[in-house]
């Protein structure tokens, strides 16, 4: 009767399998199309674009990419991300890790009220609060500063980064905390040396969620730069819609050359974040 039921659940799972394949594949397709759209469309002209919006270039060009890749506005704006999104993404994961390693291997009142609050906090994103969080900002002379972004942001991406590490660092065996011990090691060498190396998906995981989230912010940016020197990359991308508006094809160059940083990053370490959430949810 085993051997029966076993095999006819195999057989179901066989003729499921056509399905999932095509599930996938316009998984996929919803998911790559635009892209392809926005990367393909810089390598045309517009009158290509207004002919036929969905063919290929044909023939190709690659002014519009050149003209941007040679212009000092598009790397400014890139620099301006770049500093913004890992200055976030390094104080989010580093507060973070400390955070979770406390809550994670000590005993102390009030830590699981403590781990509730960072739990509440995903309820609140960024833009839910941007009005005080802009008006204390200004109190504290931050605006028109690349800080007046990264501190928020790096505020707001703590609550998941300690939810994800917290029960990744708790489910590492104490018995190598405590071989660390015997063999000489502070409680801040243990955490140094051995917890951060044996977290280390965890911790890619969260830095890939931290620096994407930073990149893509809109909201914040805006309201705290008003000096185009100090734009990111989305800000950039506005702005230059705004003042070409009708150059589509430099428009769709200018945007895909914007997420190509972010999206490099995350295929890099997306093998990585698999892992760091396998781990946080068994832990």
């Amino acid at each position: 009767m085993t051997t029966t039921t076993a095999r006819r659940s195999h057989q179901r799972l066989t003729a499921l399998t056509p399905l999932r394949y095509l599930a996938a594949l316009l998984i996929v397709g919803v998911t790559l199309a635009p892209l392809l759209f926005v990367i393909l469309g810089g390598f045309r002209t517009n009158a290509q674009i207004n002919t036929d919006p969905a063919g290929l270039p044909s023939p190709w060009v690659f002014s519009n990419y050149a003209d941007i890749l040679t212009s000092s506005s598009f790397w400014t704006f890139l620099g301006n991300s770049c500093l913004i999104s890992i200055s976030a993404t390094a104080l989010a994961v580093g507060l973070g890790s400390m955070a979770a390693f406390a809550l994670s291997r000590y005993r102390f009142r009030g830590r699981e009220g403590l781990y509730s609050m960072f739990t509440i906090g995903l309820l609140f994103p960024l833009g839910v609060a941007i009005l005080p969080v802009y008006l204390l900002l200004r109190q504290l002379h931050l605006l028109e500063s690349w800080v007046g972004v990264a501190l928020p942001q790096a505020a707001f991406a703590l609550p998941v980064t300690i939810i994800i590490l917290r029960p990744f660092m708790a489910a590492i065996p104490s018995e190598i905390e405590d071989a660390a011990v015997v063999d000489g090691a502070t409680r801040l060498g243990f955490f140094w040396r051995i917890l951060l190396p044996l977290s280390r998906p965890a911790l890619v995981t969260v830095s890939v969620l931290a620096f994407i989230t930073s990149w893509n912010g809109y909201l914040l940016p805006l309201l705290v730069f008003n000096d185009p020197t100090h734009f990111t990359l989305p800000l950039g991308v506005a702005t230059f819609q705004s003042q070409f508006s009708q150059d589509t094809a430099s428009i769709l160059a200018f945007t895909a050359l914007s997420i190509v940083p972010a999206l490099l990053f995350f295929i890099f370490a997306e093998r990585h974040i698999v892992g760091g959430l396998t781990g946080s949810v068994k832990g």
